[in-house]
């Protein structure tokens, strides 16, 4: 119920009837007449608002959003849905996206959105001072209309920006049935209403902003009723927040465009069932119209994208821009310049050549090797393959990696991690694996996964693998390459000091591990040592770092070949050939490492000193 009377803004209770003309846009419409609506407000709208570029032509700025021919905010009209001009064509397949008001404020977003949503934003005029609950009425009507005209169920995206961004938990409170996911920024669900009663700290505030520009051009007498709108939809929310089951996700810049607050994401998220937070610097705007912020590429970060019940890290997934590649792998060039890895592939022929060359195009490919210690391995493969041979792997990962048991445990949050998810990695599985290679893709398998991640002192370069050949039978069902290979150079970096048999003799390290381990998700078919695999922090001594080596051996074809699929003895043979093949690439890594005259971090920085810094460093006669 809302109830409240503010400033003398007069509210009646959410289920009385509509009184505003904002509810006549939708109301009482079928599914085809509001979009018949929607089709006539976009021919009116765009005849007095278009989207301009910036003067030296490139992308949009947000100074442009201030410059922008705005809509005709005195036609009278209520409230009302468009589709932006730019947003004409709109892929197949996609869920739709509503931006809660005001609509031009996603403009710098609309280029990437389009791309995998069909988007409808809702434009509230200046002078317009429709109630609450009559706006709430207005989004509940669309999105009640939208889900049941969807035949395929996809979610509906609701996005907001503080005042939008309240009213967003709102719709969803009323709406726990409906499989909403909710892009909050800076939330505005929470409003003292001591601050909104008091003159002067008031008074500076909203002048402060009309100053920075955050308010250009528009009254404020609408702030001040955005600003009651927020205490009212907060008195609602205080009681009702509970009632949210929709997937959130939180967008935390410290730059709310109404009253900056820091300590409502976290108590939101504290509260929220599904809720997400990730905080992004901002340069004063409101976040969605920060030239810096990307809103697809962080949705994709967080793997947030889905077009069904569930996310699904294969079908769902949107690789990387360059610029978001080169992003996301900055954090990591030092690695790479430290343990400058070698690579080495095979031709079909049976040459060795240095790189990736000998590694088919084309899929489907499973990469089947060994795994280091921590994973120091999985980026440098993942990155080599997409900057030296423009291939996207698929990396199969840990659960651990994408969800997890308990909230606010012991494991690093979700958001360290993800640079898997950009990267294309999905929580290893049968079913990922069978649409990974169904889709003709390039898929990377560690079998003795966390295994060998966590493994013991003196274990170093050693296999663990499961006794069932399952992922050879489905390389045959899809005719896939199975290519397997071996890596070396964990021990150059950091020498084991403590591992899990150590740890779990000291009470209160064996209390952790426990507990780490209790709050990731198992591999549903792992049995053995990799099903009970102990969770930990290993403790380690750097070293001077040395040098990694990857060697891939022959592409091992099983097109045609029905009995590894239907015999299990044939499967097993082909097991033992692949794992052999695994052994024979780590004993040569081995044995060659030994031989390379630039193996030491201090020697190959004397042959660049020399040479210059961006030349390749040689190895051992291949």
């Amino acid at each position: 119920m809302f109830n409240n009377n503010i400033y003398g803004m007069k509210s009646v209770t959410i289920s009385m009837p509509l009184k505003s003309t904002a509810a006549r846009v939708v109301n009482g419409l079928p599914a085809t007449g509001f979009r018949q609506v929607l089709r006539r407000t976009n021919r009116k709208l765009s005849s007095c608002w278009t989207t301009t570029r910036s003067s030296s032509g490139g992308a949009l700025r947000s100074k442009d959003y201030y410059s922008e021919p705005k809509f005709a905010d005195d036609d009278g009209e209520p409230p009302r849905w468009f589709s932006p001009v730019e947003c004409g064509c709109r892929s197949t397949g996609s869920p739709l996206l509503l931006f809660l008001p005001v609509g031009h404020g996603l403009m710098l977003q609309h280029k990437r959105l389009v791309e995998i949503f069909v988007i409808w934003c809702l434009h509230i005029p200046v002078t317009d001072r429709t109630s609450l609950p009559d706006l709430v009425k207005l989004v509940e009507r669309t999105v009640r209309s939208e889900h049941g005209r969807e035949a395929n169920k996809r979610p509906i995206y609701l996005v907001g920006e503080s005042f939008g961004a309240s009213l967003a938990l709102v719709v969803a409170a009323h709406n726990p049935h409906i499989d909403l996911i909710l892009i909050l920024a800076n939330p505005a669900a929470s409003l003292s209403k001591s601050l909104l009663q008091s003159a002067v700290p008031f008074s500076d505030m909203i002048h402060k902003h009309l100053k920075a520009g955050q308010f250009d051009q528009v009254p404020v007498e609408t702030v001040l009723w955005k600003l009651g709108m927020i205490y009212e939809m907060q008195s609602y929310l205080d009681s009702h927040l509970h009632a949210v089951e929709a997937q959130t996700l939180i967008l935390n810049s410290g730059n709310d465009m109404l009253l900056p607050n820091n300590t409502e994401s976290e108590r939101l998220s504290g509260v929220l069932k599904r809720c997400e937070v990730r905080s992004c610097s901002g340069n004063g705007n409101p976040l969605f119209l920060d030239e810096t912020f990307d809103l697809v590429a962080t949705i994709k970060r967080v793997s947030y994208y889905r077009r069904g019940a569930s996310v699904d890290y294969m079908s769902d997934f949107f690789p990387p821009t360059p610029s978001e590649l080169n992003m996301i792998l900055e954090p990591f060039r030092w690695m790479a310049t430290a343990v400058d890895p070698v690579m080495i592939s095979t031709r079909v022929s049976g040459e060795l050549v240095r790189g990736l060359g000998g590694i088919p195009s084309k899929g489907p490919v499973l990469l089947v090797g060994n795994h280091m210690m921590m994973g120091m391995d999985a980026v440098l493969l993942v990155s080599n393959f997409w900057t030296n041979e423009n291939i996207m792997v698929r990396g199969m990962a840990h659960p651990l990696f994408f969800e997890r048991l308990k909230k606010g445990g012991k494991l690093p949050e979700l958001s360290v991690f993800d640079f898997i998810r950009v990267l294309g990695g999905v929580s290893v599985s049968a079913t990922n694996l069978y649409k990974g290679l169904s889709t003709k893709s390039h898929v990377l398998l560690f079998p003795g996964g966390a295994r060998e991640v966590f493994h013991h002192k003196g274990e170093e370069h050693k296999m663990f693998w499961p006794a069932e050949p399952e992922f050879v039978r489905m390389a045959a069902k899809f005719g896939a390459k199975i290519i397997p290979f071996g890596s070396v150079g964990e021990d150059d970096v950091v020498q084991l000091l403590l591992d899990s048999n150590d740890q779990m003799k000291i009470p209160h390290l064996k209390a952790l591990i426990e507990e780490l381990t209790g709050e990731a998700v198992r591999l549903s078919d792992a049995g053995g040592e990799i099903g009970k695999q102990l969770l930990y922090f290993p403790v380690v001594l750097p070293k001077l770092p040395g040098r990694f080596y990857f060697r891939f051996g022959k592409p091992i074809s099983v097109e045609g070949r029905e009995d590894v699929l239907r015999n299990k003895e044939k499967a097993n043979e082909m097991y033992l050939e692949i794992q052999n093949e695994v052994q024979k690439c780590i004993d040569y890594l081995k044995e060659k490492g030994e031989k390379d005259p630039y193996r030491n971090l201090l020697a190959r920085l004397a042959y660049q000193g020399f040479n210059g810094f961006d030349s390749q460093v040689p190895t051992f006669d291949i």
